[in-house]
C-alpha cells in the first residue's frame, strides 16, 4: 500500500507554464528542486531574447519567481546545472549569472548540449534551493 505522499509541487499563476507532465518545483523536507527553466516571459510565454545575457537574466528571474512561491530565494541555492547550446558563450552567462546571485556562490556544473526543447533557448538552468 502507498504511503502518504511526503513532496508537493510548487504552485502558482505567476509561474512559467511547463511544457511537460511535470512541476516548475517540488518541495521535499525543506529542500526546493526546480526544474530546469528556460527565458520564457511567464506573461507572454514567448522567448525573450536572442542573446544569451538576456536568457540568462530572463531564466533567474523564473527560478527566482519559483523559489519566492515555494518560501524560498536565490540567496538559499545550494547548487544549480547549467546547459547551454554553445559554451563559448559561457562568460557571457557567468556574468549574469554573477550579477544575479550577488555573495550567494552556489555549487554548479556547466555543460554544452547540442539542442534545448525551444528553438532559439541558449541556456537552461534548474536549482537546489532550501527553505529558510
Amino acid at each position: 500500500m502507498p504511503g502518504k505522499v511526503k513532496h508537493s509541487p510548487v504552485q502558482s499563476g505567476k509561474l512559467p507554464k511547463p511544457v511537460g507532465p511535470y512541476s516548475p518545483a517540488v518541495v521535499y523536507e525543506g529542500l526546493v528542486y526546480v526544474s530546469g527553466q528556460g527565458a520564457i516571459d511567464p506573461a507572454t510565454g514567448e522567448l525573450v531574447g536572442p542573446d544569451v545575457e538576456t536568457q540568462t537574466e530572463q531564466v533567474l528571474k523564473n527560478i527566482a519567481s519559483i523559489l519566492e512561491a515555494a518560501g524560498s530565494s536565490l540567496q538559499y541555492v545550494l547548487r544549480c546545472g547549467v546547459f547551454l547550446t554553445d559554451i563559448s558563450e559561457f562568460p557571457k552567462m557567468n556574468a549574469v549569472y554573477a550579477k544575479m546571485f550577488g555573495d550567494n556562490r552556489p555549487a554548479r556544473t556547466t555543460v554544452q548540449v547540442s539542442a534545448l526543447p525551444r528553438a532559439g533557448l541558449r541556456v537552461e538552468i534548474d536549482a537546489v534551493a532550501y527553505i529558510p
